[in-house]
């Protein structure tokens, strides 16, 4: 497997930036949740000018994806429709059409907890990189994963390449994928476009090489 290309000036600053942006959304509901300044910040910002400055995604692919986004928050954070589609996608009781976690699509049985989420929490323990979730939450988690590389890019650069190409990118676009096939609101269309765009052009401007496992779902 060859090696990536060297970060250029400010990729590095872009990719924690865009991890850390994105991270909220999949994490919290936007009704009690505790990212209200990331919604309002999605909901005020210029769209054209936020496209053209996001990095890693071309403006033309960016720019639609935030328009999704802010449609869907022109009800604001308090819409029901908003905070129940966040609650079928992320948080059940009813099976999530698409789960946010990894092993679920390259483990066997597709069960949370599996091979892959005990790899990287072995590579986790291996670099010295704590955990921020419970112990009942698998670290694989897309939001989590997000937070990871943010945090990884800001402060332990030389294990991001690492990160992305053997623990995010195995996996990531295909579930986010799914995930804006299987979302009905145009704010979680628009993230999931936006946040695999925007992974598709740190791998393409890094020159990672993904060794893709089998999906089985």
């Amino acid at each position: 497997m060859s090696e990536a290309v060297p970060w250029a000036p400010g990729e590095l600053e872009g990719l924690a930036f865009a991890a850390s942006a994105l991270a909220p959304f999949f994490l919290e509901d936007p009704a009690t949740g505790r990212a209200a300044s990331s919604f309002a910040a999605m909901a005020a910002l210029s769209v054209d000018e936020a496209a053209d400055q996001w990095p890693f995604a071309a403006p033309d692919e960016v720019r639609p994806a935030l328009a999704r986004m802010q449609e869907g928050l022109a009800a604001g954070t308090g819409d029901e429709a908003l905070a129940r589609e966040y609650r079928r996608l992320f948080v059940g009781p009813q099976a999530l059409p698409a789960p946010p976690w990894g092993s679920v699509y390259t483990d066997r049985d597709s069960i949370m907890f599996g091979e892959s989420t005990l790899a990287l929490r072995a590579w986790m323990r291996a670099h010295g990189v704590a955990r921020t979730s419970d112990a009942r939450t698998p670290e694989d988690h897309i939001g989590l994963m997000l937070a990871l590389a943010a945090y990884v890019a800001e402060v332990r650069p030389e294990l991001t390449n690492e990160l992305l190409r053997d623990h995010v990118l195995t996996w990531a676009p295909h579930y986010l994928g799914l995930l804006e096939e299987a979302a009905a609101h145009p704010f979680y269309q628009g993230l999931a476009r936006l946040t695999g765009a925007t992974l598709q052009g740190v791998q393409a401007t890094r020159g990672l090489e993904i060794v893709r496992p089998r999906y089985y779902r």
